[in-house]
């Protein structure tokens, strides 16, 4: 009995998630958030950890997310979930400190915002995003911080939307085992059934045989 003829895939493979658009746009926010908060933001305000817990648990989420969906879809949403949340709380957060100073959101039909949005989405990697840490205003990088909150957001939401479809297809790991088993089982049954049918075939040529044997004699 060959192992594929039962065998079904319990384990998932474990995405790439260094791969993933909206983790590398979550790491570029985690570091912006961690200057950003240095530069414009006076020590001991609470906000700083809020915000920096908040970028970084947007990021360590998908991480952890993607560890575990090796064995548990469910987890993977949840921790995805989590990630999405924590995004959307520091969202709240670059929207509050331009409000608060009296700083324009830039939005369609503001001057800056086309260049921006175009830069965000043509860019990834905090490489790319670092040279400008120690030259932009705080409006210019809290605009920036708010543009890849929305876009880390809404690739969340689509990625979970198809784990959530994939889910709902393969089941999780509790139905895969089950599979798996059932596979095995079946596999067996019908190893069995084909000695048998051998078995009760060589019988019939030995008994044909036999009686060859009787007749020459």
């Amino acid at each position: 009995m060959r192992k594929k003829d039962y065998e079904s895939d319990i384990l998932r493979k474990q995405s790439n998630w260094e791969n993933l658009y909206f983790y590398q746009k979550a790491v570029t926010l985690y570091h912006l958030t961690f200057r950003f908060t240095e530069r414009f933001l006076h020590r001991g305000d609470r906000t700083i950890d809020q915000m920096i817990q908040a970028a970084r648990s947007g990021k360590q989420n998908i991480v952890e997310g993607a560890t575990d969906g090796v064995t548990s879809t469910e987890m993977e949403i949840t921790l995805l979930n989590a990630a999405r949340g924590s995004v959307k709380e520091l969202l709240e957060d670059y929207r509050d400190f331009l409000s608060l100073r009296g700083l324009p959101v830039w939005k369609a039909g503001h001057s800056r915002y086309d260049a921006m949005l175009t830069f965000c989405r043509e860019h990834n990697r905090v490489e790319d995003y670092q040279p400008f840490f120690d030259q932009w205003s705080a409006e210019e990088m809290a605009n920036t911080g708010l543009t890849l909150c929305h876009m880390v957001g809404t690739m969340q939401t689509r990625y979970l939307q198809q784990l959530e479809e994939k889910f709902v297809k393969v089941g999780g790991v509790k139905e895969r085992m089950y599979a798996a088993r059932t596979g095995y089982r079946q596999a067996e049954m019908a190893e069995l059934e084909r000695l048998r049918n051998e078995n009760t075939e060589l019988k019939a040529r030995i008994a044909a045989l036999e009686k060859k044997l009787k007749e020459r004699t």
